[in-house]
């Protein structure tokens, strides 16, 4: 059964961050990802608030972490994770479909998945107009039409976000009253270059090949627009740890300030645990600070 310090399960930017954090501490590191390391960059086509960056495609960006941490001493290898359990007083054992690995400590930065609309063009489009991250992609559609759809704390605080950005911004809505705070609701209705849709339902982005350049609506119209930001809710991919750590209401993994779980020696970072903002830069920050923990539990069990 192979050996390591400290097992990362995902190797998006908290789980890269983390085992190049790990590996630079002392200890034998291991980043596992059942695809391509990167997670949820190498579905961003630019990035302009990464710290020291000034523009970086996620794609680029996941394969300079990936080499940084491999050059620290880290491995990131392809396998996907089934189930992790105690094994002895302080080892974990992790089963994947490459086989068992034992751990002295676990970090899971697994992350979470936009909740899709379901809506023709949306998957085609992603990347060229379809949006899941407002900060992330609102600059690119400086002085643009842009379409909201969602009706949340999120899809209003980043639409009020776009409308200092973009020229106009339509919320789309499917029900016949937002849900968002009452603040949040009122401060939308006084910006002047917000409308909004009650009601309605985004059915198709529509695009020349290249580009979307409108949303279809259920009843046919359709909203010219360079950008379509979708915000209907995200789902952590925790499924695999419900029965082993404490999570929240909504499957985020609960943690304190040093990342740990309710199980001591396992640590979580990135979008899957409960926090408050989900950015590159704050899952990278994450990483590390779990990483951190991570060796100075070990450190403490060694002793024992």
């Amino acid at each position: 059964m192979p050996e390591v310090d400290i097992l990362i399960i995902g190797a998006g930017p908290a789980g890269l961050s983390a085992a190049g954090y790990a590996a630079r501490s002392g200890r034998s590191a291991m980043a596992l990802d059942k695809l391509s390391p990167g997670g949820q960059l190498l579905t961003i086509d630019e990035i302009e608030n990464y710290p020291g960056v000034s523009s970086v495609s996620g794609f680029k960006l996941a394969e300079d972490m990936q080499k940084q941490a491999e050059g620290f001493g880290a491995s990131v290898d392809f396998s996907e994770v089934f189930s992790v359990g105690k094994r002895g007083e302080c080892d974990f054992s992790v089963k994947t479909d490459s086989g068992e690995i034992k751990a002295k400590a676990i970090i899971i930065a697994t992350g979470a998945s936009h909740r899709h609309l379901g809506a023709k063009g949306e998957e085609e489009y992603q990347g060229r107009g379809v949006s899941y991250c407002a900060t992330c992609d609102g600059p690119f559609f400086r002085g643009k039409d842009a379409v909201v759809v969602g009706g949340g704390d999120t899809a209003l605080t980043d639409a009020i976000y776009l409308s200092k950005i973009c020229s106009s911004v339509t919320v789309v809505h499917r029900r016949n009253e937002f849900r968002a705070q009452k603040a949040l609701q009122q401060k939308l209705l006084k910006t002047p270059n917000i409308k909004t849709k009650l009601s309605h339902n985004v059915v198709e982005a529509i695009g020349d090949g290249k580009k979307i350049t409108g949303a279809r609506l259920e009843n046919g119209e359709i909203i010219d627009c360079s950008a379509l930001f979708i915000f209907v809710g995200i789902i952590p991919n925790s499924g695999i740890f419900s029965n082993l750590v404490e999570l929240d209401s909504a499957g985020f993994i609960k943690t304190d300030r040093k990342m740990e779980t309710s199980v001591k020696g396992i640590f979580a970072a990135g979008d899957v645990r409960d926090t408050v903002f989900r950015q590159v830069a704050t899952a990278a920050s994450d990483g590390a600070i779990a990483a951190h923990w991570a060796n100075e539990y070990i450190t403490e069990s060694e002793k024992n």
